[in-house]
C-alpha cells in the first residue's frame, strides 16, 4: 500500500534546473525525477508547488494594472502549501511516458490544477459544502471572508486558463487551442459544475432524490472524474498523442477519476479528519450521493479494484513505459489521505 510521506530533503527531487520557461521543451529535459513511486510523487508536487508560487506573486503581471493583495493572500492560502497535485501529477507522467516536452506538461498541469483548487473554495462555501477545514488548515472563507473566497475562486479559474493559454510554455497553437477547450468542458456545465450541481440535488436540495447506481456514477464522472481525465488527456495533447493513444489514455483517466472518487467515499467514512485535513463522515450526514450507499464498503472496494483493472488494461500498448501511470491507479485505491 502506497504512503504518500514525503521523505527527508536530501531524498526531495526538486526542479533540475529552472524550467519557468520554454528552454525545457526537450523530450526528457527538466522533468522530475524519483526512485519510487511516493518519490516521483513528492517531485512532481515541489515543481508544481514551486511553478505556482512565483506566478503567484503580489507583482502585476503583463496586462494587468495590479495585484490586490487580499486576493493574493487568498489565492496563495488556497494554493500554496498542500494537496497531493495529483492532477498536474498525471498530466506531467503522461507526457513524460509518451516523451513530450516539459515545460508544456507543467504548465498545463499546474493549470488544471488551479481549476482544481478554484473548486475547493467554491464547494466549502457555507452556501455548498460547508467546510471549515481543507488540508489541516481553516478554509478560505473562514480565513478570511466568504465575499473574499468567492472572488478568489474566480480568480484562480480565470488564471488557470491563462497559464494554460500563455505561448510561453506551449509554442503549438493548435494544442493551445485543444487544452482550453478540452479543460473548459472538464470544469464546466457538461462536468465538474454540472456535477456539482447534481450533486447538491442528490441531497434533496431542489426536491425529492433518490439516484440510483447509473445515477450516482454519472455524477461522479462529472462532479470528479472529468478533471482527472482531462489531466492525462492534458498530457496526451502535450505529449504528441495520435488519436488511438488518446482514446486509450482517456478510457484510463476515466476509470481512475472514477476510482479516486469511490476510493474518496470510502474515506469519508472510514478515515479520521486528523488523516484527511478536513470534516468526515459529511457526506453521509448530508444525504449525498456515493457509491458506498448504493453499493455498500465492501461492494465499493470491489468496483475501486474493478476500475484500477480497466486502467491497467488500457495502459497495456505502453507496457514498461506505462509503470508509474499503473502505480498511480493503484495508490488512487490504496491512499489514505
Amino acid at each position: 500500500m502506497t504512503s504518500l510521506q514525503a521523505g527527508p530533503a536530501e531524498n526531495r527531487s526538486h526542479l533540475q534546473a529552472d524550467a519557468s520557461g520554454p528552454s525545457h521543451g526537450s523530450a526528457a529535459g527538466g522533468y522530475p525525477t524519483g526512485a519510487d513511486f511516493p518519490a516521483r510523487l513528492t517531485a512532481v508536487a515541489d515543481a508544481v508547488e514551486a511553478f505556482l508560487n512565483e506566478r503567484l506573486g503580489d507583482a502585476a503581471g503583463p496586462g494587468e494594472i495590479t495585484r490586490p493583495a487580499r486576493l493574493m493572500q487568498g489565492m496563495r492560502h488556497a494554493v500554496l502549501g498542500g494537496g497531493k497535485r495529483l492532477r498536474p501529477f498525471l498530466t506531467i507522467e503522461t507526457a513524460r511516458m509518451l516523451g513530450g516536452p516539459y515545460a508544456g506538461a507543467l504548465a498545463a498541469g499546474s493549470g488544471i490544477e488551479l481549476v482544481h483548487c478554484y473548486s475547493l473554495v467554491h464547494d466549502d462555501l457555507p452556501a455548498m459544502d460547508d467546510d471549515d477545514l481543507r488540508r489541516g488548515k481553516p478554509t478560505v472563507h473562514k480565513a478570511f471572508d466568504e465575499a473574499t473566497a468567492i472572488l478568489v475562486g474566480d480568480a484562480l479559474l480565470t488564471f488557470a486558463f491563462e497559464v494554460v493559454a500563455d505561448p510561453a510554455w506551449q509554442s503549438d497553437p493548435r494544442i493551445r487551442a485543444e487544452l482550453v477547450l478540452g479543460l473548459a468542458r472538464a470544469a464546466g456545465l457538461g462536468g465538474m459544475v454540472g456535477g456539482q450541481l447534481l450533486d447538491l440535488g442528490a441531497e434533496g436540495r431542489f426536491g425529492p432524490a433518490n439516484l440510483d447506481v447509473d445515477a450516482t456514477l454519472q455524477l461522479q464522472a462529472m462532479k470528479t472524474g472529468a478533471l482527472l481525465a482531462v489531466s492525462v488527456d492534458a498530457g496526451a495533447l502535450v505529449g504528441g498523442a495520435d488519436a488511438e493513444e488518446r482514446a486509450a489514455l482517456l478510457t484510463y483517466g476515466r476509470a481512475l477519476g472514477q476510482a479516486f472518487q469511490v476510493a474518496d467515499d470510502i474515506l469519508d467514512r472510514e478515515a479520521t479528519a486528523e488523516a484527511l485535513g478536513k470534516r468526515t463522515g459529511k457526506d453521509k450526514d448530508a444525504g449525498k450521493a456515493t457509491l458506498v450507499d448504493r453499493l455498500g464498503l465492501d461492494g465499493a472496494r470491489a468496483e475501486c479494484e474493478r476500475l484500477v483493472g480497466v486502467c491497467e488494461a488500457a495502459l497495456a500498448p505502453w507496457g514498461e513505459a506505462a509503470a508509474t501511470l499503473r502505480e498511480a491507479a493503484r495508490f488512487t485505491v490504496a491512499r489514505k489521505t
